[in-house]
């Protein structure tokens, strides 16, 4: 009743006050909060288009979105105001800004308390514009993802209701943002539509989300692969009972991460592949279903495939995956929608492995597919093998140009504390992998690093190794 209330005065301030129209994109940039919820449903509810902004972007990336956009009106929190207001500047669309402090005050704020309460919604259709996803950036410059009314319930009852079937009451945290489309599902939209609580975490990373976990007593954590990694370096001693569901996306999540999970808290790690341009996930499998190194089946409601060398669509074997179902991709004003979007399919860029039991296995990014000497080689799984070796906290495996080969398998590793980089050890990495995949897959050079280049969410820039 209070979030409704609260929401339902942002709308008022923003039609009444502000002249937004139906159709309208506005900016949403802050921290996931009690406020940033209710101006996200204000805004939908002012029939207006969120366009939602991670707090960690600058002033240039954040200019690309006000023009790529047309946003009119902005809602911003104070702490991440400055890169804002560098980038306002440079928008001729942009026409009113208001401005909170977190949860606890600020301008808008206290025009809120001034603000009659209720408002009658905006009657969008189910084919309207709710919001436009902007791609976190990954492969080069980000595009936005246009989302209709009806697919920010379409992922909550295809994936959380048939794969995480959660009960009434249950309590959620994620440490993703709402920007993140994986973030809006699982830390807002999913506890909102199965009759949950949102719980956020009081600061970002692995630390962070155990905080919460002990804290809040929550049932359901969600977090990329890198984080369950985190957190099993820091969770001796931590009280994460009240787990029942585990869910893992952003990026493939490796079998020895899903084993050591599985090994010290009793709970199997939910799998699952989505995309910003499908909005969440489509293919996952949940308890006795699943399989470690497996990502899944189809989730209910969606249809998914490979194409093969031809480009025909196959149920069997090896190639790009392709998916269709209730949600699907959008670009807003790309000439990359030709390319996801083929003959119905929507082409993620991902090449999968489907097996006799109908289980999808990740590979690679299409991108990332590594041809050395003629052989094919999947950078994950190199990746995989390498995080079985106990001096390895973070890797990534990239190809790079190769007079001899054509391209060679190379291995960036974040070592473990008490582990140095050193020729021996470099030499017991690469005996670790031949002795785990097929000998040829070995990284013929591994560098030792401090950290990975990654997007804003926490996803792995593979191109920027390569360079």
């Amino acid at each position: 009743g209070a979030l409704d209330d609260l929401s339902s005065r942002v709308a008022r301030l923003l039609v009444e006050e502000e002249g937004l129209l139906p159709g309208n994109r506005v900016l949403l940039r802050g921290a996931n909060g009690a406020m940033q919820f209710a101006a996200w449903l204000g805004i939908l509810k002012a029939g207006g288009v969120v366009v939602a902004t991670i707090p960690m972007l600058r002033a240039g990336e954040i200019a690309t979105i006000l023009d790529a956009a047309q946003v009119s009106h902005a809602i911003v929190d104070e702490r991440v105001r400055s890169d804002f207001d560098e980038a306002r500047g440079k928008s001729d669309a942009l026409r009113s800004a208001l401005f909170h402090e977190g949860d606890t005050g600020g301008d808008l704020a206290a025009r809120l308390e001034r603000v009659a309460p209720g408002f009658e919604p905006v009657d969008t259709g189910r084919d309207d514009p709710g919001l436009i996803a902007f791609t976190s950036g990954t492969t080069g410059k980000p595009k936005g993802c246009v989302h209709y009314h009806r697919d920010i319930l379409a992922s909550a009852d295809t994936f959380s209701r048939h794969i995480l079937a959660p009960e009434p009451g249950a309590r959620w945290a994620c440490t993703a943002p709402l920007a993140f489309t994986f973030g809006l599902g699982m830390q807002f939209v999913f506890p909102l539509r199965s009759g949950g609580t949102a719980v956020v975490p009081a600061k970002p990373g692995p630390e962070g989300l155990l905080d919460a976990i002990e804290r809040e007593r929550v049932n359901l954590c969600a977090t990329a692969p890198t984080a369950y990694r985190g957190m099993l370096a820091i969770i001796e001693g931590r009280d994460v009972s009240s787990l029942t569901t585990c869910v893992s996306a952003g990026e493939h999540l490796p079998e020895a991460t899903w084993r050591d999970w599985k090994a010290r808290t009793g709970l199997s790690i939910i799998d699952g592949i989505g995309a910003t341009e499908m909005f969440h996930i489509f293919i996952s499998a949940s308890g006795e279903d699943i399989r470690p190194g497996a990502t899944g089946k189809p989730v209910p409601g969606y249809r998914a495939c490979v194409f093969d060398e031809q480009g025909a669509p196959v149920e069997r074997g090896t190639g790009r995956l392709a998916v269709k179902g209730p949600t699907g991709c959008r670009y807003l004003a790309d000439p990359r929608q030709a390319h996801y979007v083929q003959h119905g399919w929507n082409i993620t860029g991902d090449v999968y492995r489907i097996d006799g039991d109908g289980y999808f296995h990740y590979l690679a990014r299409a991108d990332d597919m590594i041809i050395s000497s003629g052989y094919n080689i999947a950078a994950p799984e190199v990746e995989s093998a390498l995080y079985g070796h106990s001096a390895v906290q973070e890797c990534a495996v990239v190809g790079l140009p190769c007079a001899e080969r054509g391209q060679k398998v190379k291995a960036f590793v974040v070592l473990e504390t008490g582990f140095e980089g050193s020729c021996e050890l470099i030499e017991d990495l690469q005996e670790h992998v031949r002795q785990a995949i097929a000998p040829y897959k070995y990284p013929r050079d591994i560098e030792f690093v401090e950290a990975l280049p990654k997007t804003a969410t926490g996803k792995l820039q593979r191109f920027a190794l390569k360079s």
